[in-house]
């Protein structure tokens, strides 16, 4: 991914003489800190290699390299992404214009959609969180988790914050509710950060279960007083996070558990509508849930530019199958391994854009 990276820095639209991009690796990454190393020399670029110490996670080296950071802000970059060149433009006049403003995260946008059914469901579900749904929490000044990237922080504000959880595997879900706590204003940025998705299962279920194993270190870190919750967020702020990070958590296993039910009913010979009012309810109940989540995808879809992807979303059932299975393989690393950090494959964007135009 280091070629791909390099040119994806040097092709920011932003005065070379005030960015300053460092380049964060573990230093047991011998073979990325030599592909690094050999594309040195730009004075805008340098290399932060990052001490081999416990934990072994994203947070832990962005910690590391917080103290070198120079100048009034600064943005986290994974090593996949393609941000829209004038995006720190953007973001920099969005600060200019709004001195309270402390976090902006941009649109991530998966960049390979087409290539599968386990992609396209992947490109839905983006664009549902980062076009309808993270826009939303930000409009209603509600606890919004960030993405892992593309996140533009006031340095100053990050470090009164004390950085980034370095034992969550979910650091940036941890990260927005932090800035929750401390009523810190967090909008959406206009602009776009083209990445890949996992276009095989087993990558894929290894970076899901991480995210679902963060969600779960999140909720359990930031209930240890509900009372101090709720008083430092208010009573809006502190419901919709206790729903929605308990429904991100349980509702794929409740989906697993209301499909084998499903399943052994039809074994058993039962009968699954009698036209009871507990039947009606429940039938309500399941088709606002599957309209809902296929709406908000829709939208996203529609919003940006991608309804060629829409057939893909009549399998979210399936998709959620599989992070139900994500979600149970997480808990018992929560318990056996809770700061394993699984480091997600990645393919560069341009060349699978060749192959699969969207």
């Amino acid at each position: 991914m280091v070629p791909q990276l390099f040119e994806s820095m040097l092709a920011l639209d932003y005065p070379a003489a005030r960015l300053d991009i460092k380049f964060v690796v573990e230093a047991r990454s011998t073979t990325t800190i030599a592909a690094v190393e050999q594309r040195l020399g730009d004075p805008r670029f340098s290399l932060v290699p990052v001490p081999d110490a416990a934990p072994r996670t994203k947070p832990k080296a962005l910690d590391f390299a917080l103290p070198l950071c120079c100048g009034q802000y600064v943005v986290v970059f994974d090593a996949e992404d393609i941000p829209d060149p004038d995006q720190l433009w953007k973001a920099a006049l969005c600060f200019r214009d709004s001195p309270d403003l402390v976090c902006l995260q941009a649109h991530l946008v998966i960049e390979n959609g087409p290539h599968s059914l386990l992609t396209s469901l992947f490109a839905g579900e983006y664009a549902g969180l980062f076009c309808v749904l993270l826009p939303a929490l930000a409009r209603w000044r509600l606890p919004m988790p960030l993405g892992g990237t593309s996140n533009h922080f006031q340095l100053r504000a990050l470090r009164e914050l004390g950085g980034w959880d370095a034992f969550n595997v979910t650091e940036d879900a941890d990260l927005g509710i932090r800035l929750a706590r401390r009523r810190l204003r967090v909008e959406i940025l206009q602009s776009r950060t083209r990445e890949t998705a996992p276009t095989r299962l087993l990558p894929w279920l290894g970076q899901r279960a991480r995210w679902m194993k963060g969600w779960m270190q999140t909720f359990i870190v930031h209930n240890r007083d509900p009372g101090r919750l709720l008083e430092e967020v208010g009573l809006p702020a502190f419901l919709a996070f206790e729903a929605l990070v308990l429904g991100m958590i349980v509702a794929p296993v409740l989906h697993c558990a209301f499909l084998l039910s499903v399943l052994l009913r039809i074994l058993w010979g039962a009968v699954l509508i009698d036209g009871s009012l507990g039947t009606v309810f429940y039938l309500a109940v399941l088709f606002m849930g599957y309209g809902s989540a296929f709406a908000m995808t829709a939208l996203g879809l529609r919003r940006l530019g991608r309804v060629s992807l829409l057939p893909a979303q009549f399998w979210l059932p399936a998709y959620w199958l599989l992070i139900g299975f994500a979600t149970i393989r997480a808990l018992l690393e929560l318990v056996l391994r809770p700061f394993y950090w699984y480091k997600s494959p990645h393919q560069p964007v341009r060349a699978g854009r060749a192959r699969h135009p969207v």
